[in-house]
Formats: structure tokens, sequence, C-alpha cells
């Protein structure tokens, strides 16, 4: 035997083991804090094949094997649906544009008072879409007068932006045969040649229309951004001019058009310990989740702060400002 060096016994080994799991739990593998309640969770995501319903679905395998819980993603009509869901408590967590979940706080548009909603963070910009069959004959949005085109479900949030966008290109929404059809109706319906075209808001690229474009060529029109800034002015100055990239969806022309943040949303009576565990399994599943989910790479802790006017959680508070001590 070496001299000087001492063979570990089996009781020092034990007494090193368990020092190594009481630091697991202390960093966040496996432990959560006490203000959950009992039963399953549910996230409020949207239609099936939209980035809202990825997300919330590796959000909530995240959150499920992390802190050994029983959470779920359901699928909803969109943002407006979500924020109804979320402070009503039919789901602790929802999915939500920036410019819904202001009219939201405010009390406004398709909400007749304020809900008590906060916001957990800022997670990426979603993107309006436009989308026609390539052979189309419809090049821009006064083409859309007379025809039949879904302006998105209802109490989404693509119909709170395809109506405000509509409004500001002079094109009479009452003059558009609009189904309010969810995304993956849409896409079927564009495909059958039932309807026209349709309006979508979402991360790029979305899933379905990705898939959509593979079998039926596609176009996207172009968005005006005198038109966004008069939504802007109009409205909760939510929206930035924007640009669909060359080869998204096969386009070979960058086409402009409008962004709006999507805020991962919550009930203000949330407690602020769940919120920070939320906060903890999103940002360390991010690398995870953006393997299926590519949006979730934007996720950013110097970005997620800023959702104005809708208010950070107390607990999303205390969470970011934990990350700079």
């Amino acid at each position: 035997m070496t001299r000087g060096i001492r063979r570990p016994t089996a009781r020092r080994v034990l007494a090193a083991t368990l020092v190594l799991v009481a630091v697991a739990f202390a960093t966040g593998c496996g432990a959560r804090s006490g203000e959950w309640e009992a039963g399953p969770v549910a996230i409020a995501g949207g239609g099936a094949d939209g980035v809202y319903f990825a997300y919330g679905t590796r959000l909530a395998e995240e959150l499920s094997t992390r802190y050994d819980l029983e959470v779920d993603a359901e699928q909803t009509a969109g943002s407006v649906d979500n924020l109804l869901r979320v402070t009503s408590g039919e789901a602790l967590l929802g999915f939500a544009q920036g410019d819904a979940a202001a009219d939201a706080v405010a009390g406004v548009g398709a909400f007749a008072e304020p809900l008590p909603v906060q916001a957990v963070a800022r997670l990426y910009d979603e993107y309006l879409h436009v989308v026609v069959r390539e052979d189309s004959d419809i090049d821009e949005l006064a083409d859309l007068a007379g025809r039949a085109v879904s302006l998105g479900a209802e109490n989404s949030g693509v119909n709170v932006i395809a109506s405000r966008v509509l409004d500001a290109a002079d094109v009479d929404v009452a003059s558009i045969d609009d189904p309010q059809l969810a995304l993956a109706d849409s896409i079927q319906a564009l495909q059958d040649s039932r309807i026209d075209g349709f309006f979508w808001v979402g991360g790029i690229p979305t899933p379905g229309i990705a898939d959509l474009a593979r079998s039926t060529p596609v176009r996207l029109l172009p968005i005006e951004q005198g038109w966004v800034a008069d939504v802007n002015e109009r409205y909760s100055h939510a929206y930035r001019q924007a640009d669909l990239p060359v080869g998204l969806y096969g386009i070979e022309e960058s086409e402009p058009t409008l962004a709006v943040p999507n805020y991962l949303v919550t009930a203000a009576d949330t407690p602020d310990g769940v919120v920070r565990d939320v906060l903890v399994g999103l940002f360390d599943a991010r690398t995870s989740i953006a393997h299926d989910v590519p949006v979730a790479s934007f996720l950013d802790r110097t970005q997620a702060i800023f959702t104005g006017p809708v208010p950070l959680h107390p607990g999303a508070v205390e969470y970011f400002r934990g990350q700079r001590d």
C-alpha cells in the first residue's frame, strides 16, 4: 500500500453519496417548491399543427419528468382561449400573443373586462402568414375581398391580427367569406381548394405549413409596413415590422410582414414558487426542447423580462433577479 494515502471506508463513501444527492436536489434536479397543488397540471397550447402545441407538449414533458408531476398540453383555439383558460383556472400556463395579452390586461377587444393575467416570460416572436396556393391569382390583401379566406379560429389571436391588418389595408372584413378555421382545418381546406387562403400567426417555421408546402406549393402575401405602423397606432404598440426569409416554405423572395412577441402567461394568483419552478425547468430544458421546436432556441434571459404592458409575475421577477446575483 502507498504510504500516506488512506482508502475511504464504506461509511465515508455513503456520506459522500448522500451529499451528492442533496446537492442534486438543491440545484433543481427533481426538487420543487411545496406550493404545487395536487392533481394534473394543464398547459393551454393551440392547434395540433401549430408551434404553441408543440412547445407546450415538450414543456409539459420536461416539467413532468423534472418535478414528478402530471403535466399535459391541451389543444385550444389559441391566444384568447388560452388567456381565458389560465384566468379561469382551467390551465396553469398558456401561450399568448403580446397583443391579445395586452387586450386581456386592459379589458378591451375580445375581453369584456380586465383579466388577472401576468407574464412568466417572453418566449419568441411570431410572424403573420397570409397563405395562398402558388398558382392562385391572389397577389395582395385587396384581392381577398369576396373570396373564401379563413381569418383564424374563433377566440384566436390570429383572428385579432387578421381583422386589424385587413382594416389597416382598407379591406372590408365583412366582404370575406370567413369559415373561422383552426390551422389544421385551414391547411386541409386549402389543399382541397375549399378556401382561397388563410391567415396564421406563429413561429417560423410553423410545422403544419411546412408540411403543406411540401405537398402543395404556396405563396405568402406581403404586408405593407405602413399597415404595421397604422395597427400599432390604433392598438397596443405590440407589433413590429419584419420579413419572412427566403426559403421559408419554399418561397423564392423575402416578404414583408408583421411580427408580435409571444408570452408564456399564468394567473396573477399562481404561487411564486410554482412560477420559479416553471422557469427553472423552462430554461434548463431550452436546448432539449429546441431539438423538436426550433423557436425554443430564441428563449433568452435578457429578453424574457420585456413583457410590457403585461406585468411580470412576482415569481418571475424573483427568478430573473436571482439570475443576476
